[in-house]
């Protein structure tokens, strides 16, 4: 990082000077290491105190030309101190160094890889959930409104598996990849999966030709925002009020209304049973709107009362928080 690099050259500067001052004297006039030291440093401070013994012709032309190069030098670090503190980067470097920290300390949460006009909108559907995520991207103006999103980011290039631990993949739950290139995405997924093979991925596809590649590199999701965005505009022509009922319902701050897919565990008290009598346990009123079989990619929509539910089947459901929160804890 440039700040560091800016401090090593200060502490080196000064080592060296130090260093020229002592093995100067100790040579010209035979001082012992400790008289060499003390007299250096008060040189180049300007202390002002006299000397340790009386100085030789020869050492008098040497402790001025340390005068030159220390008191030089020391203000010069003064002035690179000042200029450090003063444009931010100390206040950003304990920035940076606070938000590693809390990266290291994230468990379960979610990776954005490319904050771009897609990235943006999954942080935000994120945040509004109060999700963990944390985005990296090496874009200079990517970072810049993560900054001023207050999102927790890297600086970093996704493709790279050592910025990919940064992020804490191999704690993580989920990744998305949304970069603007496919074929940054397909490697993103290729290395995601080699990190953490159990990792939920999903990755964004500009081209209808890349969604096989992206398969094959591991992703379990493959979207495409542009088909997304074409069955919308047509929904929107065809069905203009579900659309906008849908909109209202997963959307709106307004309605306590969500929809989540809930895992049946082995000691649930769905497991075995019919929908009829699992609707009755739920009080509160969650509303099971499909199921996805354990040994099935389909969904059952509206499932019949006698179907009976089984361990790692998972259940579409429609409710409040409350009313899911309840569901949440009967599987």
């Amino acid at each position: 990082m440039d700040w560091f690099r800016q401090i090593a050259y200060i502490v080196a500067l000064l080592l060296a000077v130090i260093a020229f001052g002592v093995l100067g004297l100790m040579l010209i006039e035979g001082w012992g290491l400790l008289d060499a030291l003390y007299m250096t440093l008060i040189t180049i401070s300007t202390v002002g105190y006299k000397e340790v013994h009386p100085l030789s012709p020869y050492g008098k032309l040497f402790v001025l030309l340390l005068i030159v190069l220390g008191v030089g030098s020391f203000f010069y670090i003064i002035t690179k101190i000042a200029e450090f503190v003063v444009s931010g980067q100390f206040g950003g470097a304990l920035g940076r160094r606070k938000m590693k920290k809390t990266i290291d300390a994230l468990r379960d949460h979610f990776i954005i890889c490319g904050f771009g006009r897609v990235g943006q909108q999954v942080a935000m559907e994120l945040e509004r959930e109060g999700v963990p995520f944390v985005v990296v991207d090496n874009n200079p103006e990517s970072i810049q409104s993560c900054e001023n999103y207050g999102f927790l980011h890297i600086d970093g290039d996704a493709t790279n598996d050592d910025v990919l631990k940064e992020a804490g993949i191999l704690r993580a739950k989920g990744l998305v990849t949304a970069t603007d290139s496919d074929a940054d995405n397909v490697y993103i997924s290729l290395s995601a999966k080699a990190l953490k093979k159990d990792l939920f991925v999903v990755a964004r596809s500009n081209l209808e030709k890349s969604e096989y590649k992206l398969i094959k590199a591991g992703a379990d999701r493959v979207i495409s925002p542009y088909s997304i965005g074409g069955r919308r505009l047509a929904s929107l022509l065809l069905r203009p009020a579900v659309v906008d009922f849908l909109d209202v319902v997963m959307h709106s701050k307004d309605i306590e209304l969500l929809m989540e897919e809930v895992l049946v565990h082995p000691r649930s008290t769905f497991a075995d049973i019919t929908m009829e009598e699992a609707r009755k346990r739920c009080i509160k009123g969650a509303n099971i709107l499909a199921i996805r079989k354990k040994d099935q990619e389909r969904f059952v929509p509206n499932p019949q009362s006698d179907m009976v539910i089984e361990k790692g089947d998972k259940l579409i459901a429609l409710g409040t928080r409350a009313q899911l929160k309840e569901l949440e804890g009967l599987t």
